[in-house]
Formats: C-alpha cells, structure tokens, sequence
C-alpha cells in the first residue's frame, strides 16, 4: 500500500506559471549505472587513492589493502540487509526512514536531522577540496594566482545548476568524470606491473597478521570513511526504474568495484616502491604525493600532471554526487513537515527537488565565503573538519540502520532468508558500530587537529540527535495521528 499527503501540480497551470509544486520526485529517470555513477562519484576513487592511501599505509603498514577488502566485505553484509529493506521502504531520507520503520519514528526522525547535518557538511567540504586543488591547478597552468574561494564559489553554483535539471543529467556528468579517473589509475597500475612485473606484487599485504599492527585501528578509519557515499543508492529509491532490482543491484557493484579497486590501486602503489619503503616514504613528508610519484616513475610526468588536473574533476564529481544526497534529504523532510514545507519542493519541469537545491546552494556558499572571512586553509581545515564530521554522522547511521533492518524483519522475513536479514545486519551493525566509536577516539586522524577543536565539531552530532528526539515527542504529544504518519509518505509498498 501507498500512502501519500502530496497532491501534484495542476496539470492544467500555465507553462512556467508554477515552477515548483509540492509533488513527487521524478519516477523512473535513474537506471542501475546512473546510480553506480552517483555512488562512486561521490567515493572519489582518485582522491581517496592520492590523498587518503597514503595515510591510511603510513598509519596501518603493509596491510592497508587488505583493510579495503575487509571495510568491503563488512559493508557488503550491511547492503545485504539494507537494500532489503529497500524493498518495502522506499523513501529519499533512506536512513531515517528505516531507523523510523525499524527503531521507532523517534530515533528516527532524530536520525534524519544527524543525516541532513552530515550530508550537508560533506558537499560544501568536497567544494572547498575543489577550490583547493583547482588553484594550483589554475596556477600551474596561466600563473594566476585565484582565491580558492571564488573558484568554490564557481563550483557551488555549477553544480546547483546540475541539480535543479534533471537527474540523469547529473548521472551523465558523473560518468564522465568516473570514467576519466579510472583511466588515469589504470593506466598508473598498467605501467607499475609493466616496468616491475611481479615484484610489485607483494602477497604480505594480504596476509592477515599485518592488521594485528598497532595503527590498525586509526588506518580502518580512513578506509571505511573511504566508502562513504555507497548508502545513497536507496536514497533515490522513488526516482529509479525498477527499484527493487535496480537499487541492491548498484549498490553491490560500487561496493564490489570500489573495495577491488581501492585495494588493488593501493596495493600496486606500495609495489612501485616496495612495501617497505612505501611504508617508510607515506610517514614522511613524501606521503601525500606517493600517488602522484608513482604515476611519474613509471608512466611519465604527463600522467602525474593529468593526475592533478583530474582530481579536480574528481572533486567536482564527488561536490555533485553529495549535493544530490543532501538535497534529498532535505526534500524528504520538508515534504514530512520536519524542516519548513517550502524544503519538499519539486520542479514541475524536472522533477528535482528545487527546493532543497536552492537551499542546500545557499548553504554551501555562506560555509565557503565564512572560510574565506576566516581566512581558513580549504583542505587542512574547511575540508577536512567538515567531512570529518560528516563522515562520523554516516558511520553511526548505518550502525542504526543496520540495527533497524534486523529489528524491521525480527517477526516477519517477508520471504527473505535468515543471511539477509539477520546475521547480516546483526554482525555489520556490530561492525559499524565498533568503528563509528573508533572514529571517535582517533578523530584527530581525519581532522589533524586534538582537544578543543575537536570537542567542538564532535558536539553538533548529539546535539542535532538530541534536537530531533526533542520534535518527534513535541509532535508525539500535540499530533498523535501526525506522529503516526511520520516516514509513511510514498515509502511502504508490502
């Protein structure tokens, strides 16, 4: 059964007379590559391979590309359970939506504001990672020296565009640029294995004893935090075709591809060096750029230079990819009355969430323009303690969902084998949950930063929780019958 409280946009208004309505999202626009596209995009393979693998190797060692093999593996038992529940909720704030139907409508709805802060931090971060990499690359280039921020700024506004239009649109800008930074890894690895053959492939790193070393826990941080972005599949559940195959359909092959490929670009980069001395130069100063010296070494300096210019794409994909997950969160909550209604917006011509979008933009430029007043560092600072948090925020919702999904299926499997919906989520929300606590206690290694500092943007995350329990009771207690049909707008089809 479907139950919905939107009415859509009179079919008989004027061209351009009412551009936005309160309707639904655009059905059946999103096929299964278009949301692989969405998902890896928003993983930013280039970017995690050349500035997050080489931290993650200095700090756990030779087992880096086992501990990407093993997150995969983890957050595959999470998808199992996951987009099994994708096929009876389907509903664009997918993480609250199962923690409502799973744990309760208040936790969920507490979950929906710690998933709209979280989402909406990583998209104007990622920007500021492109403002970031786009001046040097500008720099290089013409010898200009432009202010990382009006280059964000830039970035920002292009892709409130992106996300105004049509979603396959966005599908199509994604795939070019995924496409593109593939390559470049590829061609990277092609000549690692041409010039050292089989010396670059050392089998010690798959050896499990190399993740009983001490930094072990700190370098699994940074490689789950890798994978975020692989849960928004289920986010645009109401705009694909054929949800109940396309969605799990996805989500396991960017969970497959990108742990693959994660561990294998990461393995033939510690082949190119040898492990050791991999380890030695990814400790030292020499580390962020182990990517792009390897490129250099052994396909040329051309590569390494197309390596810099395409991680700006890859930044721009990833800024894209996020702003089309936050912005549906924010829909999805005003269309349920939990942020202000104008929020749940639909463009009568493209069937995007208008006003969210403009939202979510606006959002985005007073975060980059407060950077730039504050003369903060756009990587060091306003893109690493954004996504940090954000990260972290994710983390825990899908320790909650996972717990949700066991708790959904705990009296009714609905067809669904005891694998999927029970020990699956039961041991990935074990899983997840250990790690969202170690996140925690090694935070300083995703904000480069200790005490207060990150006190402070620790504490928005309770506090937002906090917030939302706060409502959900507040409507609980004035509108029962309001508080019962919280998540249930275009979400249940048993």
């Amino acid at each position: 059964m479907t139950t919905t409280t939107d009415s859509p946009a009179r079919p008989d208004a004027a061209p351009g007379a009412e551009e936005q309505s309160t309707g639904r999202l655009a059905a059946g626009r999103i096929g299964t590559f278009d949301l692989v596209f969405f998902v890896v995009a928003a993983a930013a393979p280039l970017t995690v391979l050349a500035g997050v693998a080489p931290f993650a190797i200095g700090i756990g060692g030779a087992g880096a590309p086992l501990a990407y093999l093993v997150s995969g593996a983890l957050l595959a038992l999470f998808a199992a359970g996951f987009t099994a529940m994708s096929r009876h909720v389907r509903n664009a704030g997918a993480f609250y939506a199962y923690v409502a139907r799973g744990l309760g409508r208040a936790l969920g709805v507490g979950t929906a504001y710690v998933a709209v802060v979280s989402y909406n931090l990583v998209t104007p971060g990622v920007a500021a990672a492109f403002g970031y990499f786009a001046t040097g690359s500008v720099r290089d280039a013409t010898g200009a020296d432009v202010p990382w921020w009006l280059l964000s700024g830039v970035c920002v506004a292009a892709v409130g565009v992106l996300g105004w239009l049509r979603v396959t649109l966005s599908a199509k800008v994604l795939g070019v640029a995924l496409v593109l930074e593939v390559l470049s890894l590829l061609v990277m690895d092609g000549g690692i294995i041409g010039d050292r053959g089989t010396a670059a492939l050392d089998p010690a790193s798959f050896d499990p004893s190399t993740l009983a070393v001490g930094g072990a826990a700190g370098m699994f941080v940074l490689v789950i935090g890798a994978f975020t972005g692989f849960e928004s599949t289920a986010i645009f559940a109401e705009e694909v075709r054929d949800p109940q195959r396309t969605v799990p359909r996805a989500t396991f092959i960017a969970i497959g591809f990108l742990a693959v490929f994660y561990a294998a670009g990461c393995w033939l980069v510690m082949g190119a060096f040898g492990t050791g001395r991999a380890v030695e130069l990814a400790r030292a100063a020499a580390g962020p750029d182990l990517t792009f010296t390897a490129a250099e070494m052994y396909a040329g300096p051309w590569l390494a230079d197309a390596m810099h210019g395409l991680i700006v794409v890859s930044a721009f994909a990833a800024t894209l990819a996020f702003h089309n997950a936050g912005a549906r969160y924010l829909y999805a909550l005003g269309r349920e009355g939990l942020l202000p209604r104008r929020l749940g917006a639909v463009s009568r011509r493209h069937g995007s969430p208008s006003g969210a979008v403009v939202a979510q933009t606006l959002f985005n430029l007073a975060l980059i323009g407060g950077g730039a007043l504050l003369a903060a560092d756009p990587y060091g600072e306003v893109f690493l303690w954004t996504n940090s948090v954000g990260v972290l925020g994710i983390m825990g919702m899908q320790a909650l969902a996972a717990l949700a999904v066991w708790a959904y299926f705990r009296h009714d499997r609905k067809g669904m084998s005891a694998f999927r919906v029970v020990w699956a989520p039961l041991v990935s929300c074990a899983g997840l949950a250990l790690l969202t606590v170690l996140a925690v206690i090694h935070f300083d290694l995703l904000t480069g930063r200790t005490g207060l500092t990150n006190t402070v943007l620790l504490v928005p995350l309770p506090l937002v929780l906090a917030a939302g329990l706060a409502v959900a009771f507040r409507i609980r207690r004035r509108d029962p019958e309001r508080y019962a049909s919280l998540t249930t707008v275009d979400v249940e089809r048993d």
